[in-house]
């Protein structure tokens, strides 16, 4: 069972204040997710570079914050490389009002947008669908935090929640690395084919 959100928030948060590192634990979560569906290479924490320039103005993180953000980027990557895992935003949970959760997901989402914008130098010229995401993502990323606490604009943000983690899923497919190929599948068609 996946931890649940709020603890993530939490702990990251006790992190970061300890560090006095001004980042909120959605904004680290929204740039590790952009830069792992930018396409970052995967390999040798390549990916911590770009993150500690986004979030600590290139200066190292403490170990403690370093080891979260590493086990927060290991479970988002194998979260995004197989869907049984379930990839999720790391938002607040529903006790949270939801004006706090709309600019929790508004600032995930800048993060995101800045981190896949300065990982992948080719984003002008991706897909049709990703372009149109990334514009839609922007208009998301400038929602207003002003909202009524309602069941409609609970039906609201929980759309445009799912619409933003489709569309990190649908960046990652296109920026992403290739899946490997299941040796298990092929070793059964060898059988068949004998």
């Amino acid at each position: 069972m996946a931890t649940p959100p709020s603890l993530c928030i939490e702990n990251l948060k006790k992190a970061l204040d300890a560090a006095e590192i001004g980042q909120h634990p959605v904004e680290v979560h929204g740039a590790l997710v952009g830069l792992i569906c930018g396409g970052v290479d995967q390999q040798n924490q390549t990916w911590v570079g770009p993150l500690i320039d986004l979030m600590n103005d290139g200066q190292p993180l403490e170990p403690k914050l370093l080891q979260l953000i590493t086990d927060l980027y290991q479970d988002t990557v194998t979260r995004l490389a197989d869907f049984e895992f379930g990839f999720t935003l790391l938002l607040p949970e529903e006790e949270v009002s939801l004006s706090h959760r709309v600019e929790a997901l508004s600032l995930w989402t800048q993060s995101f947008l800045t981190a896949i914008a300065i990982i992948q130098p080719k984003l002008n010229q991706a897909s049709a669908d990703v372009k149109e995401v990334i514009k839609d993502l922007a208009e998301i990323a400038q929602v207003e935090f002003d909202v009524a606490e309602d069941e409609e604009s609970e039906t609201a943000y929980t759309e445009l929640q799912e619409f933003v983690k489709m569309s990190a899923i649908l960046c990652y497919s296109e920026f992403g690395p290739e899946p490997e190929m299941d040796n298990t599948e092929n070793s059964e068609d060898n059988k068949t084919i004998h």
